[in-house]
């Protein structure tokens, strides 16, 4: 691994107990006795133990219980108790009952009843209390839960209000997964180059990430040329041509498993970037601009989404999904969107870290442009942690 010293140091264990004071303090807010996690981004921010991220994105092989007193009990996957070794998070170590069809096969109810079955029991034991939070859940194992007499609610929205304020600490390990993002996008910014295809520059970020002690990527959302517009089109086989827009979006889980958040649009060398793709670049920096201006502590997601910059009529209809949205150990709370998608309210707060979107798509020009920055919301405003620059090629074009 090469190493990318933090900025500050880190105290790992007090971040820890933050993460997991944050958890119990939602808990006992919501009057829930413990909580109930089987997502690997849940597990990661309640215990900070690591084991197999994605392949439990979809395999629910390892769990965790969190009560709002008492001891942690961490279930770990087959022969992985190790995992938790000197981590003052989890109390307890013990062995997972198997609840995938894979390994289950059509025993999974039966496995879902011992394991329902023995989590009751732990809840009986910490508390007089039945409310528990689940955050996601097989049907068969829901069914057991609830046959124990335990009243079962919904816990991946707690979760990810309780993830939504950071601790100085937690910040710091953000910074260093947004720096190892941004040395990856240099390097592709430099390997952009004409016959070079979408996979090849898509695969810098990963050797990257696992470089400097990384973990997965969110997506491929890297792409170039016509293929910039709509948004969502995966990383490919295209080979990239002169005067090409090369759009991506990093999604990338880092160091210490922060998420680093960030998009960037540039130019194949070859030919000069032609005047549409000027005017859209620049609109994009003027939207992030104007956006990350109004973002201070205090300012609501409706006053937000209102407020916000104004997109041309003939963009509008490719709009990104959001303005702004939390980051945090994943993309999570909160999501503010325009206007007129505008699903719940709340409240901007102090340390909690989002990015900025920008999408402009422009069908008929077959031309995307896309930009995000990452920041934290101070008690005045908002403060950069992304670093990035915007490509001094696309910026010649005055609107």
């Amino acid at each position: 691994m090469t190493d990318l010293p933090l900025q500050n140091p880190v105290d790992l264990n007090r971040m820890r107990a933050y993460r997991l004071s944050r958890i119990r303090a939602e808990l006992k807010r919501r009057d829930i006795s413990a909580a109930i996690l089987t997502g690997p981004q849940n597990l990661r921010y309640a215990t900070d133990a690591r084991n197999m991220s994605v392949w439990t994105l979809f395999n629910m092989a390892r769990y965790c219980f969190v009560p709002v007193e008492g001891p942690v009990v961490l279930f770990e996957f087959d022969g992985a108790q190790h995992v938790t070794q000197g981590l003052p998070t989890v109390d307890e170590t013990r062995p997972a009952t198997n609840l995938t069809a894979f390994l289950a096969g059509d025993r999974i109810e039966e496995s879902a009843r011992a394991w329902a079955n023995e989590l009751a029991d732990l809840v009986r034991t910490s508390s007089d209390s039945r409310r528990v939070a689940l955050d996601r859940c097989i049907p068969a194992a829901m069914v057991a839960l609830q046959d124990t007499g335990l009243d079962v609610g919904e816990g991946q929205g707690m979760m990810e209000v309780a993830r939504s304020i950071k601790s100085p600490d937690e910040v710091e390990c953000m910074r260093q997964s947004i720096g190892v993002a941004e040395i990856a996008l240099q390097r592709i910014q430099d390997a952009i180059v004409p016959g070079v295809t979408e996979n090849a520059l898509w695969a810098i970020l990963n050797q990257v990430n696992a470089e400097y002690g990384g973990e997965w990527i969110e997506t491929r959302l890297l792409n170039s040329g016509e293929r910039t517009v709509p948004w969502y089109q995966e990383a490919g086989e295209r080979r990239i041509q002169p005067g090409d827009m090369v759009c991506l979006d990093t999604d990338m889980i880092g160091p210490y498993g922060y998420l680093a958040d960030i998009s960037r649009s540039f130019i194949c060398d070859g030919a000069a970037p032609s005047g549409d793709q000027k005017r859209l670049y620049r609109l994009a920096c003027e939207q992030l601009e104007e956006n990350m201006a109004l973002i201070r502590p205090g300012l609501s997601f409706r006053e937000l989404s209102e407020g916000c910059w104004t997109m041309p009529k003939n963009l509008y209809k490719n709009r990104y999904l959001c303005v702004i949205h939390g980051v945090g150990v994943a993309d999570e709370y909160p999501n503010v969107p325009y206007i007129d998608d505008f699903m719940y309210d709340g409240i901007l707060e102090a340390n909690m870290t989002v990015s900025v979107e920008s999408y402009l798509g422009d069908t008929e020009l077959g031309v995307g442009v896309k930009l995000e920055n990452q920041l934290i919301i101070t008690e005045t405003g908002c403060e950069m942690l992304s670093t990035f620059p915007y490509d001094d090629r696309l910026l010649g074009y005055e609107i």
